[in-house]
């Protein structure tokens, strides 16, 4: 695995972590992961509230630069009418 890949999964998996626990405080449930280990403390704890608290340009620069999945390119489509 490179490190964009790990990067990737691992951002992915915390913000959806994030995103659960959010959801539970919103609802007044119990959330459904706690962190565990220092690996979850460090994700939860400083990297997401940094990377909420980036802007979409820095957000969309990191994407750019960093190879992966999300750097796909959709091919532009000719949107004439059809007469």
């Amino acid at each position: 695995m490179t490190f964009s890949q790990w990067l990737r999964e691992n951002s992915e998996h915390y913000l959806l972590c994030e995103a659960q626990d959010k959801m539970a405080r919103r609802t007044g449930t119990n959330p459904p992961n706690k962190p565990r280990g220092m690996k979850d403390r460090f994700w939860r704890q400083l990297v997401i509230p940094i990377y909420h608290m980036m802007p979409w340009g820095m957000k969309k620069w990191f994407m750019d630069v960093i190879p992966g999945s999300h750097k796909r390119h959709w091919p532009r489509k000719n949107f004439r009418s059809k007469q």
